[in-house]
């Protein structure tokens, strides 16, 4: 996670702090940490998601939002800004911050070398507390893959699925929509790696 920009505030002032600031941060425990920007790929990336899911929910009950939208996650006090965040029927808005939301069905982050790490352990972690939500899905910035893991009946586990095949499709079931990797990644140019560089998690990961 980034470093804190202050030391202790509270949820209040953090709020508040947030809506004066020319840059969003995340709020836990007390602290504030500021946000990076994304990079061209992932700005992009993010785009093409947002006008892929929104095309196809059009005529649905449910809302695709962008990284500007805030999310609370009431049982750990989380505050962040998903990179793309799907919400199907009413909205539910924080009764105390009428632009922060609580019901997320999907959300979905964009990776980049300094965030992977923490999009995949603490930060989703913190999203599996939602009783709302349905999929996690990771995008990566740095060639076509989508990973997504979907919460079963039971309510605790969690299935993981990929796709990383250049003409492939992922299916998202909790809103009966498809992500194309070639409409996801369309006019996406992947930065060269360095040689030896590892991709994706380490050998052995597995999903909470």
């Amino acid at each position: 996670m980034f470093e804190p920009i202050r030391e202790w505030v509270s949820p209040q002032e953090y709020l508040e702090l947030d809506a004066r600031a020319d840059e969003k941060s995340e709020y836990f425990d007390g602290e504030v940490f500021a946000m990076a920007g994304g990079t061209l790929e992932h700005n992009l990336i993010v785009g093409n998601l947002i006008r892929e899911l929104g095309n196809q929910l059009e005529e649905r009950p449910c809302r695709v939002y962008p990284s500007d939208q805030r999310v609370k996650i009431p049982s750990t006090g989380l505050y962040t800004y998903p990179d793309v965040t799907v919400v199907c029927g009413d909205p539910h808005a924080d009764p105390e911050d009428r632009r922060t939301l609580l019901n997320p069905v999907v959300i979905i982050e964009v990776l980049s070398e300094t965030t992977e790490a923490y999009d995949r352990g603490d930060k989703f972690a913190h999203y599996q507390t939602l009783e709302s939500l349905r999929e996690y899905v990771l995008v990566a910035s740095d060639r076509a893959r989508i990973e997504r893991f979907v919460r079963q009946e039971e309510g605790s586990d969690w299935v993981y699925g990929e796709c990383g095949d250049a003409d492939g499709v992922l299916a998202l079931a909790s809103i009966g929509c498809v992500l194309s990797l070639p409409r996801v990644y369309s006019k996406v140019e992947f930065p060269e790696r360095a040689p030896g560089r590892r991709r994706g998690p380490e050998r052995g990961w597995r999903g909470l």
